[in-house]
């Protein structure tokens, strides 16, 4: 016969297990920061990175064009909004 246990319960271990894992993965040196992109998008970008503010090269996959900050494609982008 199998036992059954409340959702909070199961959530809690869950999220236990998930603390752990993290930890693990923080020690092994294989955790992925993200960094936090604080200009607009162009090639040349500024990012803090654990409190560090850097100027870095975009090579972001999602504007290898530069074109995130184009007007036009502002502009589209506001239009479809309105």
């Amino acid at each position: 016969m199998s036992q059954t246990y409340p959702a909070a319960d199961l959530r809690k271990h869950f999220h236990r297990d998930l603390d752990v894992e993290i930890d693990s993965i923080k020690t092994d040196g294989l955790y992925k920061y993200e960094r936090l992109i604080t200009s607009k998008q162009s090639a040349k970008i500024r990012v803090n990175e654990q409190g560090d503010n850097r100027d870095v090269l975009n090579l972001c996959a999602n504007n290898y064009l530069g074109l995130a900050d184009h007007p036009s494609l502002i502009r589209a982008a506001k239009d479809t909004l309105d």
